[in-house]
């Protein structure tokens, strides 16, 4: 399938981009060759062939929430460039402010 330099141009237009005329040339050769593809595809027999929205069976690596005992507030903010104590004990890193 071929599209003509004007179909390219109003493809162009709809997506507000302006393109040179070897751009126009080149791009309506590619696109054609994109459609031929299509055509292609759409001629396979799919009979009995259920739609699918992954190529694959799709693989869940979930797994179940354990409790686990959380590490030292210490530990948490041995590295952090600031941190201040809460007044309840424990702390939290001390960022800039970034809201007004």
């Amino acid at each position: 399938m071929s599209l003509t330099k004007e179909q390219v141009i109003a493809v162009a237009a709809l997506a507000n981009l302006q393109l040179e005329p070897a751009e126009v040339e080149l791009f309506a050769r590619q696109l054609g060759d994109v459609l031929a593809h299509v055509d292609e595809l759409n001629q396979i027999d799919t009979t009995g062939v259920s739609p699918t929205a992954y190529g694959v069976a799709p693989h869940t690596v979930d797994r179940p929430d354990v409790v686990a005992p959380s590490l030292p507030i210490d530990d948490v903010l041995a590295n952090a460039p600031e941190r201040e104590r809460a007044p309840r004990g424990g702390g939290f890193f001390k960022v800039p402010r970034v809201i007004g």
